[in-house]
């Protein structure tokens, strides 16, 4: 796993357990899931508006640590917003 990166717990429509995570890769994110802890991390090509949010959480917490800048915040936000438009996106936490 790379140094800056995100993980979540999901479940998909028919219960099944997903570990996931995101990590930083050149300007943008890419995301892998594995079903059980001894899996292969399989490399998600188009993860859903929740991955986003999930990693929108992530980053917004870290940022209000200081373990990342806030302008990554930014940055995550127009993104999410260029590929979903019209989503309403939790503002900031401070």
């Amino acid at each position: 796993m790379a140094k800056f990166e995100v993980s979540w717990k999901r479940s998909d429509e028919d219960g099944v357990k997903w570990q996931v995570y995101s990590c930083k890769e050149g300007d943008g994110w890419a995301f892998f899931q594995r079903e059980r802890r001894f899996d292969n991390w399989e490399r998600v090509e188009n993860p859903g508006l929740g991955d986003w949010m999930e990693l929108l959480d992530g980053i917004d917490r870290r940022a209000n640590r200081r373990l990342c800048k806030p302008e990554e915040a930014r940055k995550l936000r127009a993104q999410i917003l260029k590929m979903f438009p019209g989503t309403e996106l939790p503002p900031p936490i401070r």
